[in-house]
């Protein structure tokens, strides 16, 4: 092994070896360089040896050169410059991919050459002998001594390079980037074995990260920045393996993601979940439909082992929590997992109303109803449409385009299927013809393996005797499926019949059988409760005691564990540094003893070979020493050889002018025989040219003559030749006129056509215009006669609504001029009652009003009675209603404000019925309590109308309610003042309250 003090030596020394084709041996100097121990710290120089070295592994193919080299390079500079690692890693695989891309075109380009060599050979005679002995063609034994073995030495390229990277957190992004660059090799040259071994590889190294938890340098998975690497490495994986077709690979790169994903609890970046479900859609049915359907109606694990349905149960809870599908383990996946559990699933949550119309009649066709003749017929062409279905879902989806033609082959067979099944319930036997022209879908012997299929899982009973032509279904077993759906149909049948002729009997409550009972129960459910909600009161704080006393123990076990992590941490701080300290003090003394030793060996050598005494024999020297001596032993045998080389130059002058100087006339004489001999020569030549062209041009005269009676034939042959040539040009001519000369007259219909369409068009648009303008300008005048007219009716309301205010301020003013007269007759009859002068009146005549108002001593005597007594004496006072004598004179201006108001309460309702009577859906209300008619008190006070006088009165009151409704509260609103502002007495104000609540009914 050599030994080099500096690394820079040993690199061109590798250059040297390299340039004069010891490939071999440069490549070992620097392997023994880079594997040596004095060259631990890194440096510059050891990069370039790496690049050197690299390239020399890349040209001969030395994968475990490599690996041992980037190992120990690894080692040297993961502490110092991680960069320059990745530098060399991304560098050899680059020279390993170039170097295998090359072997690829120029297995091409051969292949080409071989091609195109001779065009009348098909092949090589040692091709045909190479292909005999060997089985193999041009292009497989090109490709396998060419390509294949660099295909082989990149594929050991990554898988070296995978190992070197493995569980570092500073080289987790070289890591990510050298499997998607291995990944796109397998997915490029369709190395579909050396994928699996990559999945395992990745596979592997992720198990052993979890494995060894207390590994130096080790990534951490709970980071953000380390997951993703991790899971787009998946997420790549899971491409290239559906691309690949590699199901079984896909499969566990979902349990993978989705064993990440569960690490953290912080879900990951959206696109790559987009892309995780996109790629599920390859995996798992999307088309839930079609799929179900696509599912054989039978059981295909019947008969099968409790091993293998164990196996089958373990795979399904592993889908469905790969899809976030909820599965009780507990429950038999047989039943859950069947084709009759799914569709009903798909009917009960409502995915028939999604499907198109192609896919539901395929479903109740299938399904529901019964075609045995003609099923195949009716599901053919719906198959048809449903494989021109499809188209990616949406133009953000990330979803590939979905193809429903896949699901078209399972149809086919599922319907085959039930075009057998039905025939069976129809048929005992039918020809092997007739039901081929059933089924138009396979052949018959395609129908018969899946008829063998499903009488083998006891879907259907039935044999085939090719002797007779003829299909034979056999009875079906009692446990069939359609036994049993008719079995329990009867069953559903009967019970429903039995509740309609029995009716079930209500149970009686025992409740009332005992005495108290239900209070004995009450209580008891009382004391239960409550004892309850002590017994939990009592273990919610046992439980809060324990967990105080779990927290305060977990808190003084953490304290404790973190101050003995940080002193054992410390502890091996100090040990590292210490050992670090002793090893590099030890590196040096080895690195100075050994290069003392290698020169104090290169000077005694030399000294040696040389005759001379060995430098300071048996005496103890320095490094310093053995340098200077060595480096003057150097000098003077530099000065030495170049002496030797001076003497020797100068002898090899001598020698070189003597050796010419002889030569010189050998020269001349060799050159003068030459040309004598080149003269001659060429004069043979001449007299054998002429001679031949001699003979060559007697032969062709002889031809001449030979040939000269062919002359005429030739000629008429050309003749023939030409007039048959000249009339077909002049037919084809003619053809092409007759084609241009119609072509022309179509094109001049045709343009005549367009014209008068044209003409049409615009014709019919002008006319539509205009009917459109006709019709705007009638719309208008229509909108403008409707104004004018709304505006009139609005004048005449107005008009009507003006008389009818002015009918009430009429009616207001003969109001008041009577209220006037009421108050004031009563006051001057009470002041002529109390007058002291006053004497007896005989003769005085009195007018009838007065005397009906005139004091009495007795009881209220009402005014017939009065009028018709008149000069009578008066009647002895009798007690009134309320039992009592009051010799008081009678309130007559309480009475009349009475009368008034029980006046105003008629009026107020009679005008309130008639303005309510002109709508439809308010009834009329009764003129006063209990359907009395109302009284007329006075002969002066107007009485209501109770009919409109006519039709201008019958509009007024129908088109003003409100404004009427407003006039009759303002009334209402004064009489109160009124009434408000006199003296009342007890009485008085009982029948102020009374009018008051007649009002509030009203």
């Amino acid at each position: 092994m050599a030994t080099f003090v500096k690394p820079e030596n040993a690199l061109k020394r590798a250059e040297e070896l390299v340039n004069v084709g010891q490939k071999q041996a440069a490549l070992q100097a620097l392997h023994d360089l880079i594997t040596s121990k004095r060259y631990k710290a890194w440096q510059k120089t050891l990069e370039r040896i790496m690049f050197k070295y690299v390239e020399l592994c890349v040209d001969m193919r030395k994968g475990r050169f490599a690996k041992d080299g980037l190992i120990q390079y690894r080692i040297t500079c993961q502490q110092v410059n991680v960069s320059s690692l990745e530098e060399v890693i991304k560098y050899f695989m680059q020279l390993a991919t170039e170097k295998a891309e090359q072997a690829r075109t120029q297995a091409q380009a051969l292949e080409e050459a071989l091609d195109v060599e001779d065009l009348e050979v098909d092949k090589r005679p040692e091709d045909l002998m190479l292909s005999y002995v060997s089985g193999e063609k041009g292009k497989d034994r090109s490709d396998r001594e060419l390509v294949t073995p660099w295909f082989k030495f990149l594929w050991e390229t990554y898988r070296t390079v995978l190992e070197i990277l493995r569980n570092n957190s500073k080289l987790e992004s070289l890591y990510a980037m050298t499997a998607h660059r291995a990944f796109q090799f397998c997915k490029q040259y369709k190395r579909t074995t050396e994928f699996r071994r990559l999945c395992e590889i990745i596979r592997n190294h992720l198990a052993n990260l979890n494995k060894y938890k207390d590994q130096r340098d080790r990534p951490d998975l709970t980071a953000p920045e380390s997951l993703q690497l991790y899971l787009d490495t998946r997420i790549e994986q899971l491409k290239i393996a559906t691309d690949l077709e590699l199901w079984q690979e896909a499969f566990r790169s979902v349990e993978d993601i989705h064993g990440l994903m569960n690490l953290v609890k912080k879900s990951p970046k959206t696109p790559l979940m987009v892309v995780y479900y996109a790629k599920l859609t390859d995996l798992i049915a999307s088309s839930v439909l079609l799929a179900a359907l696509s599912v054989t109606p039978y059981d295909q694990k019947h008969g099968a082992s409790h091993l293998e349905l164990e196996n089958e149960k373990e795979r399904n809870l592993r889908m469905a929590s790969l899809i976030n599908f909820t599965l009780d383990p507990k429950g038999e996946s047989r039943e859950m997992l069947s084709r009759s559990s799914l569709l009903s699933e798909l009917n009960n949550k409502g995915v028939m109303t999604c499907v198109s119309q192609e896919v539901k009649d395929i479903y109740n066709i299938l399904e529901h109803e019964f075609f045995p003749l003609d099923l195949a017929s009716r599901v053919q062409p719906l198959l048809a449409k449903i494989a021109k279905l499809g188209g990616k879902p949406s133009s953000a989806s990330s979803v590939p385009e979905v193809q429903l033609s896949k699901y078209v082959p399972a149809l086919e067979k599922l319907t085959t299927l039930r075009v057998l099944q039905q025939v069976s319930r129809v048929y005992q036997s039918i020809t092997i013809g007739t039901l081929s022209k059933m089924i138009p879908f396979f052949d018959f012997s395609l129908v018969e393996k899946l008829s063998v299929d499903a009488a083998k899982y006891n879907f259907l009973s039935m044999k085939v005797d090719h002797l007779k032509g003829a299909v034979l279904f056999g009875n079906v077993n009692v446990e069939s499926d359609v036994l049993t759906d008719h079995l329990a149909v009867l069953a559903d049948s009967l019970n429903k019949a039995r509740n309609l002729i029995y009716l079930p009997m209500k149970k009686q409550s025992k409740l009332g059988e005992k005495h108290g009972l239900a209070e004995t129960v009450d209580k008891e459910h009382k004391r239960l409760l409550a004892r309850k909600s002590i017994i939990e009161k009592r273990k919610e704080e046992h439980e809060r005691q324990m967990l105080e006393m779990e927290r305060e123990e977990e808190s003084k076990r953490l304290k404790l564990q973190k101050v003995t992590e940080e002193a054992e941490q410390k502890r091996l701080a100090e040990e590292y540094t210490r050992r670090q300290e002793q090893r590099i003090r030890r590196e040096i003394e080895e690195r100075e003893l050994q290069e003392a030793q290698a020169l104090l060996f290169e000077t005694q050598k030399g000294a040696k070979k040389k005759g001379k005494k060995p430098l300071l024999d048996g005496e103890k020297v320095t490094k310093q020493t053995l340098i200077e001596l060595a480096l003057s032993e150097q000098l003077k045998e530099r000065q030495e050889l170049e002496k030797k080389l001076q003497k020797l130059g100068k002898t090899m002058d001598y020698m070189e002018r003597a050796k010419r100087e002889e030569e010189a006339q050998l020269i001349e004489q060799a050159f003068q025989q030459h040309l004598v001999e080149e003269k001659i020569f060429h004069e043979n030549e001449q007299l054998k040219a002429i001679e031949l062209s001699r003979q060559h041009h007697a032969g062709d005269l002889q031809e001449k003559n030979r040939l000269a009676r062919m002359m005429d034939d030739k000629v008429i042959f050309q003749q023939r030749i030409v007039n048959c040539r000249e009339t077909e040009y002049n037919r084809l001519k003619k053809e092409r006129e007759d084609t241009i000369n119609q072509l022309i007259a179509l094109r001049k219909h045709e343009r005549e056509t367009k014209r008068k369409m044209l003409f049409y068009l615009k014709s019919e648009e002008e006319r539509l215009t205009r009917l459109r303008e006709e019709e705007e300008a009638r719309k208008h005048e229509e909108e403008e006669r409707r104004k004018k007219e709304e505006a009139e009716r609005k004048a005449k309301l107005d008009a009507i609504a003006e008389r009818q205010r002015q009918r009430e301020r009429e009616a207001e003013e003969k109001e008041r001029l009577r209220r006037d007269a009421l108050l004031r007759r009563p006051t001057e009859a009470l002041s002529r009652s109390i007058d002291p002068a006053s004497g007896p009146h005989t003769a005085d005549p009195v007018p009838v009003a007065a005397a009906a108002a005139a004091p009495t001593s007795g009881k209220y005597v009402p005014r017939f009675r009065r009028e018709r007594n008149e000069g009578q004496t008066a009647a002895p006072p009798e007690p009134d209603r309320w039992g009592r004598q009051d010799d008081r004179a009678p309130q007559s201006g309480v009475i009349a404000c009475c009368a008034r108001a029980s006046s105003l309460l008629v009026l107020h309702r009679s005008a309130a019925s008639y303005c309510f009577a002109g709508f439809g859906s308010w009834s009329r209300l009764p003129p006063s309590p209990r359907d009395a008619p109302p009284v007329r008190l006075s002969p002066n006070y107007p009485e209501p109308a109770t009919n409109p006088s006519s039709a201008e009165e019958t509009l007024d009151i129908v088109e003003q309610p409100k404004m009427m409704s407003t006039a009759l509260v303002q009334a209402a609103k004064k009489f109160d003042a009124l009434v408000a502002a006199l003296p009342l007495s007890g009485e008085e104000a009982q029948l102020k309250r009374i009018a008051e609540l007649q009002r509030m009914k009203l």
